[in-house]
């Protein structure tokens, strides 16, 4: 399996990181920043040198390196992410992207959603949205739970994070050390994007469980520190925004089927809680997951079905059951 690497960020280079050391052929990447243009890939990735470079775009990387499968993780909005990518399906090539919003694309961009399917049947390419939120812990991971279950009623997820303990750029997203003001504005303007992909998770657990949605509502809400906050480093007056808290209401009949919360804020415990109300009723909880790590390992661990999908845009529900490996000794 040939594999390269879209967008050379922080996750773009764990990823790269982690399909190298996973022994993946990684046949180069692609990123606009000069400094990274030329570079041989594995160093950039904090690796040694494999002899693979970096490109300016996907054409001149299709035109230098054989490649089975292109990893993308550059942006949360389908309508740029497509943009990158589409020259990669149009020769063949399938992709598996981190973009939030291609998880599920068809709540928010149901056109795109078919011309990408139609482009990518037509050429035998698959396209995935994958990560760990969304993409596993909030729905793929939920769904699953309810496996001993004879019937569900409703389902609810909940996630809590550090703030801190995340890299900058996600610190900066959900608002960390902003005036409460300035923040809520920037949120209302689409200047910065909070959390990204709670409807999306939302409907993955509706299309898993056969829910009839009737209705589906988003609120993201900055929350600032009432005390001095300090983790990690990261330290929070108050009155300055420790993150945001997003939920998620999907009803269906009348009622609330599915709930999700998700909380980014400096000095939080960490957790996810997943509770299942049906026949039985199940509760699960964990002691937190590590996001960047777990999106780079959910993607190299599904890229392999992701080649043996048939052709078209997928959500990672319709594949098989993801997993790891054991380590090799």
């Amino acid at each position: 399996m040939r594999v390269s690497i879209l967008g050379l960020g922080d996750i773009g280079k764990l990823i790269a990181r982690c399909a190298i050391r996973r022994g993946y052929s990684v046949a180069g990447g692609v990123d606009i920043d000069p400094a990274k243009i030329g570079a041989d890939i594995g160093e950039l990735a904090g690796l040694n040198r494999i002899g693979k470079t970096v490109y300016s775009s996907v054409e001149e990387l299709l035109s230098n390196e054989d490649v089975d499968l292109i990893i993308q993780s550059t942006t949360s909005h389908l309508d740029e992410a497509y943009r990158q990518f589409r020259p990669a399906i149009e020769r063949g090539i399938s992709v598996v992207s981190t973009c939030e919003t291609l998880v599920y694309p068809y709540y928010r961009y149901p056109e795109l959603a078919a011309e990408i399917d139609r482009i990518a049947r037509h050429s035998g390419a698959t396209v995935l949205g994958a990560g760990i939120n969304p993409g596993y812990l909030l729905d793929i991971l939920p769904a699953f739970l309810t496996a001993p279950c004879l019937y569900v009623e409703s389902v609810r997820a909940a996630r809590q994070l550090d703030a801190a303990k995340r890299r900058a750029p996600f610190r900066k997203k959900v608002g960390v050390g902003m005036r409460l003001e300035e923040y809520s504005e920037k949120l209302r303007r689409g200047e910065y994007t909070g959390h990204v992909g709670m409807a999306e998770s939302a409907l993955l657990i509706a299309k898993a469980l056969r829910i009839k949605v009737d209705g589906i509502e988003e609120s993201q809400v900055p929350v600032a520190a009432d005390r001095l906050v300090e983790s990690a480093g990261i330290t929070v007056r108050p009155g300055e925004v420790r993150g945001v808290e997003s939920i998620c209401i999907l009803r269906s009949a009348g009622r609330e089927a599915v709930r999700l919360v998700f909380r980014a804020l400096v000095g939080a415990e960490e957790y996810e809680e997943i509770a299942i109300e049906g026949e039985p009723s199940i509760t699960w909880r964990s002691s937190g997951t590590p996001g960047d790590l777990g999106t780079a390992s959910v993607i190299v661990n599904v890229a392999p079905m992701v080649l043996k999908a048939g052709p078209g845009l997928v959500t990672i529900d319709e594949l098989p059951l993801m997993h790891s490996v054991v380590k090799s000794t």
